[in-house]
């Protein structure tokens, strides 16, 4: 049996329900298991390898942020460090934030063993919830030697997903986490794990980022593009001292008028502007307009996850060339 470690951070796959058949307002409740509850309560995992828990904290995922973000990486470079032979982690985490917290440790991870990152749309308690399953299919990869070397993955539903590519996509359906532009990189089928690809772009260990003494992360800020939009919100972010500003931009990178000239004051300010869209799938294309204003393009990273990866990438350069670099790499 490899042995496999679980962090537990809170979310709807720790959380009990006031009966079965409550999956919606489960949260009212006010409890969630640790991460040793939420084993002994799937006992079925020890069937598939050693797993111990690590006790971490319980939170809804919309709580979680940098501050955890960073304990996450020391935990982790820790329970290795203490843990002769361990195959893997897994992370029990919220769906909300789920994709963004993936996203982080795939790019600042150090260690060598692979980090999954699972979560449930239905609570614990619940009928027919999803956590159980999940969580031994993230077990399951976690083991896996073909695991290693992916960065870190996100697992539901029997699918092994690229955190850089993955979003959640339904409020309440099952198969709510996809990746839209090149699908999932495995399943977790009853018999086996079976890979199909793998993630080409850099990521966890070998990254140029390293943010286990850093303070803090730069300010970056999210500009949704809406009709009629003004620039009243990047004015605001800039006002508030934002280093960089994502800007959700109509497909496939358009902003209007009244934001575009809000964020040409941003600019010469020293703010870095990246162009992302609010499509949710598809690249940013290089074009002679977005060179012409100064905007960086976010490849096909959608909103949030861009939002990661210019703030990391301003803790090692405030080059635009060089940011420009990064977002081609990773």
């Amino acid at each position: 049996m490899r042995k496999v470690a679980f962090i537990g951070t809170g979310g709807t796959i720790a959380s009990i329900g006031k009966g079965p058949l409550d999956y919606v307002n489960y949260g009212a409740n006010g409890v969630m298991l640790q991460a040793g509850g939420i084993l002994d309560r799937f006992p079925e995992v020890q069937q598939v390898a050693e797993v111990f828990a690590v006790p971490y904290r319980n939170v809804p995922s919309p709580q979680i942020g940098w501050k955890e973000w960073q304990e996450l990486v020391l935990l982790c470079d820790k329970v290795v460090a203490e843990t002769p032979g361990l195959a893997g982690i897994v992370v029990g985490h919220g769906t909300a934030s789920l994709e963004e917290t993936a996203y982080f440790l795939s790019l600042t991870l150090k260690v060598p063993v692979p980090v999954v990152v699972v979560g449930s749309q239905r609570p614990a308690s619940s009928l027919s919830t999803d956590a159980g399953l999940n969580l031994v299919n993230a077990v399951r990869v976690a083991a896996d030697p073909g695991a290693r070397g992916l960065g870190a993955l996100v697992l539901l539903n029997d699918e092994i997903q690229a955190a850089r590519e993955v979003t959640k996509t339904s409020t309440g359906r099952m198969q709510t986490f996809r990746s839209p532009d090149f699908g999932a990189l495995g399943q977790a089928d009853g018999d086996s794990i079976v890979w199909y690809r793998k993630p080409l772009r850099r990521l966890a260990p070998e990254t140029e980022f390293d943010i286990r003494r850093l303070a803090a992360l730069p300010r970056v800020d999210i500009a949704y593009s809406h009709s009629d939009a003004d620039g009243t919100a990047v004015r605001a972010f800039t006002a508030a001292g934002a280093k960089g500003i994502v800007v959700a931009g109509f497909a496939p990178g358009f902003v209007t008028p009244g934001d575009a000239a809000a964020l040409q004051e941003a600019r010469a300010e020293g703010v870095i502007v990246l162009q992302s869209t609010r499509a949710g799938s598809g690249r940013v294309f290089p074009t002679t307009k977005l060179a012409e204003a100064g905007f960086i393009p976010a490849d096909n990273l959608n909103p949030q996850k861009a939002r990661i990866l210019l703030a990391l990438a301003l803790t090692v350069t405030t080059d635009p060339a060089e940011i420009a670099r990064i977002f081609a790499a990773y």
